[in-house]
């Protein structure tokens, strides 16, 4: 009885495929519905950015931005417009997640982006350095990441960057906090 058995296992296989296009069909649809969503996303994007198209152009770095008293290494998660942590900014490039290299200095911070466009934030335009937990389409523990208030033209955006070395990050708020309250004294 066994024979049997070894012999009819053996002879059973999966079933033949005979209907290839219908398959084929099936894997035609699924590419072109992906792709579809895709453009639909990118339309979203794009019109996004025609909103905020009254967003003046970023400042540029000075020449000579002076000597600097914090650097740091990380990610630029995007910005927002401040205190509305799911509103992303995307005109002038601002909602393109990049390595970044932040240097703050007396005249302000130089955020240097490869890849993406670089800018700078005057200290004049500081407003406000924090730690939290999330901006749009990143959340990470409490005070994972350094979110930045700045002044551009008549709207006030968060920009939120997470270093390389997480620990660093508060040293960071307190230097921002207290050149903030110098700009400020000075301003009055």
């Amino acid at each position: 009885m066994t024979p049997v058995l070894i012999t009819m296992a053996a002879e059973q296989k999966s079933a033949e495929v005979t209907d290839w296009a219908a398959r084929i069909g099936w894997v035609v649809g699924l590419l072109l519905f992906v792709v579809f969503v895709y453009w639909l996303m990118r339309q979203g994007w794009k019109w996004r950015g025609s909103l905020q198209s009254d967003l003046p152009e970023l400042p540029t770095a000075p020449a000579e931005p002076g000597e600097a008293k914090l650097t740091m290494t990380g990610r630029y998660h995007g910005s927002t417009t401040a205190g509305q942590w799911l509103d992303r900014i995307v005109a002038h490039g601002l909602g393109t997640r990049s390595r970044a290299e932040l240097t703050l200095t007396d005249q302000g911070l130089v955020v240097e982006r490869p890849g993406a466009q670089d800018f700078f934030v005057p200290a004049a335009a500081l407003r406000e350095a924090r730690l939290d937990k999330g901006i749009a389409g990143k959340v990470l523990a409490e005070g994972g990441l350094l979110i930045v208030t700045w002044a551009h033209g008549d709207k006030l955006i968060d920009s939120g960057f997470r270093s390389d070395h997480a620990a660093g990050q508060s040293e960071w708020v307190d230097t921002l906090t207290n050149m903030i309250k110098t700009t400020e004294g000075t301003a009055r």
